[in-house]
């Protein structure tokens, strides 16, 4: 094996085994062994690259694109793709997967799933990890450098995996590699000046010099290459074995996971820290596969009302809305009351039991349960956190906390009923409320309370102001829902969202919540599920379309209330925020079955005639989607299919590009009729089977060299022969005398057959598939550039010189 060839080896290698420390982020590890065929491809690929050869930019490109095609033509089908044909494939079903990938990396946790989205982001980027080794060690020959990416990947893996318990073997794998690969292009570096020495006779050797035995005479010579390895090894073993000795880095003046994190293990002891769980929110809305993530089963007699709440967003520092440190205590047998709840809201309110069955793909650490939960009864470790009413999962150990994954559990919750007569009589919150939840940042910019202040123009009370807030999001303001809009949750992106109008329900909750403070109203921001769909069994399916932000307000005797400013289509509007609405609009947000159900009618309705919690919910007008049902609608269209076909022709033909450049370029050559054309055709056709063209010999010399290489039998031998003889004729005849022969091109063909005859079969087709002519293009191309670059400078040194003579 070449030296060139054991870098490309180990530099595959080294990369396979550094991707092991990726182990630990997913599941399963069945996509290792595609890695290592990928990798492998991908290596072969450069170093028949390197072997034709290309320049180095192209054996970069032919590596890049293969790769990519390996990834293509391996996760075909299993995006969604909008559109049809090749293209559309590339740019939206093989994208979409790609972008599923991302968000199912921010969904789950740690060992996540081996989704299809997540397996490509692996290949991906250990393709691209194995791309860059390659070019720095093998293309480059710089394989200290290489060292770089590979440290790359083994750190993005040991900082997402920290609990990883073979951590250590990981490291020992990718140490393994990067020590291989530099022994490799060590060996290499040996064996261009000559044999790789090794131990001297004993008797040659001073006991000064290091490598003999001395004057005992009794020790063995030991090569500088097994020197290297031995001081390799000494090394990595020291790495693995020093942090097993030091001690450990735990709590104290460093920090630690103490009161910053939720739990402990003691009683009362802990705190939440500040979270924000809407990083994952957005995403979920836009899932393309919806999974169901909560089932559940009640007795409520108003589900439209029951939201699945899973904590509450407090602080509003400007940059974002998150949820405050608070203290965490154990979790009581029946909770607590809700703050601010009367004993009047309280006697009309309503018990209601619900079980829950969480997915085993659905990792939470906060528990999904109904507002205001009375007692919660679950297994596992669970803390409570009384002020957002929140169960939060306690530590299990080193980065290991409880989590709703897979649980079963039941939460008894009320349904609370108030009045508008009770909201509207509210008396004020307590200082202490007010300090904690009218908070705004000092960056907030004026245009916030200024729209508030005018929307609530006239409003007597808290109630009636809340209720225009909502209104002016969910009917009158003229707010579009969107959820492809930037997720901007800063104090510059509630500005934004009230100027351009459009948004999701951050957009819309976050915004009435910071408005609603501007008026000196208590609020905050809640994150959780609407109710689902209902299922034929009677129970609900909660899936990641249904994640949902509200805010919630606070009013005296009655506690946080629910509003609902984002105008989106499934969306229960609270009966008590419909004081202001006609008597004529229903007393549920269901819509009525119309006139023009039963029959189509071309005429568009009037805005006016819409009732305003129709609007709330999406359902006025705009025309509604209908599926196009056509003769081909239940398969592919014809132009898919030719674009397809198509799309594979072209991918097909990508490797047969050489072969059909050759042959062109020889049927243009030799239908010339022109001896020269006709000896360089000849020419190209022995470089093809390996006989590089010697511009240094005469025409009868490089005839003469083309039979002894080429093995050529006397028939063969006496065509190069003629055509070189003509060649001779051409050049050194008088002017005007045609040195052409009748079988000149015959005489070319007839040598071409002999020399591809005289080899292997596997060495034929290599010189038939991928002729080594074909640098020509790349000479060619190289020289073009040349010329143009040459041409610029020259007309920009010719302006430069007037410019010069002024001086």
């Amino acid at each position: 094996m070449s030296g060139r060839a054991r870098l490309t080896l180990f530099a595959a290698l080294a990369t396979l085994l550094t991707s092991w420390s990726l182990a630990g982020l997913v599941e399963s590890n069945t996509w290792i062994a595609q890695a290592a065929l990928l990798l492998a491809v991908q290596a072969a690929v450069g170093a028949g690259a390197r072997r034709v050869p290309l320049a180095r930019s192209l054996t970069v490109a032919a590596q890049l694109l293969v790769s990519l095609l390996l990834l293509v033509f391996l996760f075909a089908g299993k995006g969604e793709s909008t559109g049809s044909g090749p293209l559309a494939y590339l740019v939206t079903d093989f994208g979409a997967l790609f972008g599923r990938g991302v968000q199912d990396v921010g969904e789950y946790a740690i060992p996540a799933p081996l989704t299809d989205g997540i397996k490509l982001l692996l290949l991906a980027g250990v393709l691209l990890i194995g791309l860059l080794v390659d070019l720095l060690a093998v293309t480059l020959r710089t394989a200290a450098a290489a060292g770089l990416p590979l440290l790359a990947l083994y750190s993005v893996a040991a900082g997402l995996a920290a609990d990883h318990d073979g951590s250590w073997f990981s490291f020992l794998l990718a140490g393994t590699g990067y020590l291989l690969l530099l022994l490799a292009e060590g060996r290499d570096r040996l064996a261009q000046w000559g044999r790789v020495f090794g131990a001297a006779p004993r008797d040659r050797v001073s006991a000064a010099s290091g490598y003999g035995g001395g004057a005992g005479g009794g020790g063995q010579a030991v090569a500088p290459v097994r020197t290297g390895r031995r001081i390799g090894v000494l090394a990595l073993g020291l790495a693995l074995a020093v942090p097993l000795a030091l001690p450990a880095l735990g709590d104290g003046l460093l920090g630690g996971r103490g009161s910053g994190e939720a739990g402990g293990n003691g009683s009362g002891g802990g705190t939440i820290s500040a979270v924000n769980p809407l990083v994952s929110l957005q995403s979920s809305l836009n899932a393309q596969d919806n999974r169901v993530v909560l089932k559940y089963r009640t007795d409520s007699g108003q589900v439209a009302d029951q939201y699945v709440r899973i904590l509450a967003l407090d602080e509003f520092n400007g940059v974002k809305w998150e949820a405050s440190g608070r203290p965490l205590s154990d979790v009581p047998e029946r909770l607590p009351n809700p703050p601010g709840l009367g004993d009047q809201v309280r006697a009309s309110a309503t018990e209601v039991r619900t079980t829950f069955s969480a997915s085993d793909t659905y990792v939470q650490r906060y528990l999904p349960m109904p507002y205001p939960a009375t007692g919660v009864d679950i297994g596992g470790k669970w803390r409570f956190e009384q002020a957002g009413r929140t169960l939060v999962g306690d530590q299990l150990g080193k980065d290991k906390f409880q989590n709703v994954q897979g649980a079963q559990y039941t939460v008894r919750s009320m349904l609370l009923r108030p009045t508008v007569r009770q909201l509207q009589s509210a008396p004020a919150a307590s200082d202490t409320i007010r300090a904690e939840y009218t908070k705004l940042p000092d960056n907030l910019p004026p245009v916030v309370a200024d729209t508030a202040r005018k929307v609530v123009r006239g409003a007597k009370d808290d109630y009636t102001r809340a209720v225009k807030l909502q209104d002016y999001f969910a009917v009158s303001g003229g707010f579009r829902y969107n959820t492809r809009t930037a997720s901007g949750t800063g104090s510059q992106a509630v500005a934004r969202f009230l100027e351009d109008k459009e948004g999701f329900c951050i957009h819309f909750a976050f915004s009435m919540a910071a408005m609603s403070r501007a008026l000196g109203i208590p609020a905050r921001v809640a994150v959780g599920f609407t109710p689902g769909e209902r299922q034929s069994d009677g129970t609900w399916n909660v899936s990641m379309r249904d994640a949902h932000a509200w805010p919630e307000l606070y009013f005296e005797g009655v506690g946080w209330t629910r509003f609902e400013p984002t105008p989106r289509s499934g969306i229960s509007i609270p009966d008590y925020t419909r004081e202001q609405a006609p008597s004529s609009r229903p007393s549920a947000p269901a819509a009525l079955p119309s006139a023009s159900a039963s029959e189509p009618n071309a005429a568009p309705s009037k805005a006016d005639d819409c009732p305003p919690e129709l609007k709330k919910l999406g359902e006025c007008g705009g025309p509604a989607l209908s599926q196009q049902a056509g003769p081909g609608a239940g398969g592919p269209s014809v132009l898919a299919v030719l674009g397809w076909v198509a799309g594979g022709v072209a991918l097909l033909g990508l490797p047969l590009l050489p072969l059909l450049w050759r042959t062109r370029v020889r049927g243009r050559r030799l239908a010339a009729g022109s001896v020269l054309e006709a000896w360089r055709e000849l020419g190209d056709a022995a470089w093809d089977v390996g006989i590089a063209p010697d511009e240094s010999l005469s025409p009868r010399g490089a005839a003469a060299r083309v039979v002894e290489l080429g093995l050529l039998d006397a028939e063969a031998g006496a065509a190069v022969h003629r055509v070189a003889g003509a060649v001779e004729r051409t050049l050194y005849a008088p002017a005007g005398a045609d040195a052409s022969y009748p079988g000149l091109a015959d005489d070319v063909l007839l040598t071409r057959g002999a020399l591809l005859a005289a080899l292997s079969r596997p060495a034929r087709l290599r010189a038939r598939l991928f002729p080594r002519s074909t640098a020509r293009v790349a000479w060619a191309a190289s020289a073009r550039w040349s010329a143009v670059t040459t041409a610029t400078a020259t007309r920009l040194s010719a302006l430069r010189l007037p410019l010069r003579s002024r001086g």
